[in-house]
């Protein structure tokens, strides 16, 4: 009995090739837990959508899934000199780098995508730079510009990438592909109108694979049902049941992510005060859980364990039985499924 993702499959692949038309040249991403499908799942989704690039986080995620994707593979952490070698496909991979001493360190013929130093202030190229870049010995397969996805200044992503393609071109390099991240189908066109001379390639994860959420549902299998009356204590900690109800466990747990929150930007006094209820609720052992029955929202009973959790169902509400599912809403990116299936 397991953490389930349900995938209806012509649906989400019209979501996909809906993207590549809105996105002429889109590099697929497939990073970390793949989204929550699986990094080598899509590397095959990719190879099916007839895409020559994948672009993936790491080199062993590289190494990981060079046997399901036949086509090229972009790197996108930059290297760095003394790195760890790893094993990677001969010809087949680019590096991104993002400091001249990593390009100077690289092996003759290496294929480069060079980083740039955006308004992100992460991590690249300055433009300064650009003139004396050590890349006479390599194989230069274009720039990289990844932008950010709030702009309270209300400056124009499409003025910053101009003036770094300027810059690339007065600085001698060629600046026939320069690859995006974050920046929309509109303002992509736009760039495309001003440097006609340029291949603008969007690296798009997140809204390829998860932009369509009604094609996804998540459940998890309910592997018991035990009554409890108010005051019965239960659990390692042996708290005291708040009314009359039931006990769930549901497949899912902290080593799927479930129960494991990444912090959030929040925007608005609204937000803010729903962050600071939860705090409140939190520091007197009630947490919501992502898990719902009936169409009611559950509570934890006590902190998720490794692979279930234990959830408190009221007595107002008929239990499930033993094998049925319960939806529950998670973030995919941080959540790791037991299996992925499509219908």
């Amino acid at each position: 009995m397991t953490l389930t993702m349900y995938v209806d499959g012509g649906r989400w692949r019209a979501h996909q090739r809906g993207l590549l038309a809105e996105f002429p040249g889109l590099v697929p991403v497939a990073k970390g837990n793949g989204y929550g499908f699986g990094n080598r799942r899509l590397a095959e989704e990719a190879d099916r959508l007839g895409s020559p690039l994948l672009a993936v986080g790491t080199v062993d995620e590289a190494a990981a899934v060079a046997d399901a994707f036949p086509g090229d593979l972009l790197v996108l952490t930059p290297c760095r000199v003394g790195e760890p070698e790893v094993e990677l496909p001969a010809g087949r991979v680019v590096r991104t780098v993002a400091h001249p001493e990593a390009l100077a360190a690289l092996p003759a013929g290496t294929r480069v995508v060079v980083e740039c130093m955006t308004s992100m202030r992460r991590h690249g190229i300055r433009a300064v730079d650009l003139p004396e870049l050590p890349v006479g010995h390599l194989e230069l397969e274009g720039f990289a510009l990844h932008l950010p996805l709030d702009r309270p200044d209300g400056s124009d992503p499409v003025d910053e990438v101009s003036d770094w393609v300027r810059a690339i071109g007065a600085a001698g390099h060629p600046d026939r592909t320069v690859y995006l991240s974050h920046l929309a189908a509109k303002d992509v066109l736009r760039l495309g109108g001003r440097h006609p001379g340029t291949e603008f390639r969007s690296r798009i994860g997140t809204r390829l694979w998860l932009g369509d959420v009604a094609a996804l549902s998540s459940r998890a299998t309910v592997l018991d049902v035990t009554p409890i009356g108010r005051g019965e204590r239960y659990g390692y900690r042996q708290h005291k049941a708040p009314s009359d109800g039931h006990l769930l466990v549901v497949t899912g747990g902290t080593a799927h992510g479930v129960g494991l929150e990444a912090p959030k930007y929040v925007h608005g006094i609204l937000p803010r005060a729903k962050g600071l209820a939860r705090a409140g609720l939190a520091t007197v052992n009630r947490t919501l859980s992502p898990y719902s029955w009936q169409g009611k929202q559950l509570w934890f009973a006590e902190p998720p364990h490794m692979q279930v959790s234990i959830l408190f169902l009221p007595g107002e509400l008929k239990p499930p039985a033993v094998g049925d599912e319960l939806p529950l809403t998670v973030r995919h990116t941080t959540t790791h499924f037991d299996r992925v299936v499509e219908r």
